[in-house]
């Protein structure tokens, strides 16, 4: 049988060569990181919640401090009453709302005079008076022979899609304002835990000896502090605001950092390109930034990712007990504070502002962990 296969020609300089995609450091980077569905996830989170935080506000017509009294803890559904070709809506502390077909609130209907024998309220509206009786919790309206209405429909409020808190204040506006200051927060406490970190923990980690031992030593009893009551302490030296609990975060988080880069920095100067940089003349300043800092960004990264979220809750618990952002500065640990007096009757005050910082906060562990693996030469493939 003719053979109809050829041997293939391959010249003798190819036989060495490597047939693989040629990336750089960066490029290899952003390919691990890319593949991991958890990390790509987070960081679109991220994404999203940053254009939530900062673009959003331009689209509403909300602030975060204005307030309307007659809007008081109406939530996101309502549960609105048809009578007399108008739909109402009946807050928990007994006013009475025009909503509009569409799900817009019209206003607050004038009270008339109350009826407490009989336990009634009456409001004036365009067609008449209107009775509401409280007899029976939860109160309704009564039509003209005396029975409750208890046919209710559900709409979505279209004024304030997320609803009001109890100053009648528009919750998506101060959600979005909240996201903001914990993001910018966070964001200038890590940046400047990274500095303070990366300087003290690699000046540490290259003079080595006594210098070592006396610096470690610092760290170590700032460590011996808890650190969130470290920060209690200087706020309340401090007066609450924004730039108070930037100082009092930048303040302490930075010894995690430290002691991450001390660790790199001992074990990076050992190696050759070290011992050939030291032989050639460069200066320690010129090894320690230019030839040892770079080569363990990694781990930095990876622990200024983690330090995001931890930054995050910290600002929002501090904001929580009162010693952070100052009303009526919007925060998401004041609107939690806030919501604790209406936990009973509109819970989703409290739900909104936990969610947005559960979110933010997987978020960003999940951009380190992937961060961490990607940037891990040993999971290279």
């Amino acid at each position: 049988m003719e053979n109809k296969w050829d041997v293939i020609q391959v010249d003798k300089g190819l036989k060495e060569k490597l047939w693989s995609k040629n990336r750089t450091f960066a490029g290899d980077v952003w390919f691990r990181f890319s593949h991991k569905r958890s990390a790509v996830v987070g960081l679109l989170v991220v994404l999203l919640v940053g254009l939530f935080a900062f673009v959003g506000p331009k689209f509403t017509n909300h602030t975060y401090d204005a307030q309307n009294l007659s809007f008081v803890n109406v939530p996101p559904n309502l549960k609105v009453t048809p009578y007399n070709g108008s739909l109402y809506y009946i807050t928990g502390n007994l006013k009475v709302l025009e909503v509009s077909g569409n799900g817009k609130l019209l206003g607050e209907l004038k009270k008339v005079r109350e009826d407490d024998p009989n336990k009634e309220i009456v409001f004036e509206t365009k067609e008449g008076e209107l009775k509401l009786s409280y007899k029976q919790k939860p109160a309704r309206i009564v039509d003209g022979n005396g029975e409750r209405i208890e046919n209710l429909k559900s709409m979505w409020n279209k004024s304030y899609i997320l609803g009001t808190d109890q100053l009648g204040r528009d919750l998506l506006a101060r959600l979005m304002y909240g996201s903001r200051i914990s993001i910018i927060v966070a964001l200038v406490a890590t940046v400047v835990n990274m500095t303070i970190g990366i300087i003290y923990g690699g000046i540490s980690g290259f003079k080595g000896g006594m210098a070592d031992v006396i610096m470690m030593r610092i760290v170590d009893i700032i460590s011996t502090i808890p650190l969130t009551l470290y920060v209690i302490l200087i706020m309340v030296f401090l007066n609450s605001g924004f730039l108070s609990i930037i100082i009092a975060l930048s303040s302490v988080y930075w010894v995690s950092m430290a002691r991450v880069v001390r660790g790199q920095i001992f074990s990076l100067k050992q190696q050759e390109f070290i011992y050939a940089a030291k032989t050639i003349g460069s200066t320690n300043r010129t090894i320690l930034f230019r030839h040892l800092l770079p080569n363990a960004m990694g781990p930095i990264l990876v622990t200024a990712t983690m330090l995001i979220p931890s930054a995050i809750f910290m600002e929002a618990f501090m904001s929580f007990i009162g010693l952070g952002i100052a009303p009526p500065m919007a925060s998401l640990g004041t609107m939690c504070n806030d919501s604790i007096q209406t936990l009973k009757s509109s819970p989703y005050q409290l739900f909104l502002p936990s969610l947005v910082i559960c979110i933010i906060m997987f978020a960003f562990n999940y951009v380190g962990d992937g961060l961490r693996d990607a940037l891990d030469p040993k999971l290279k493939k």
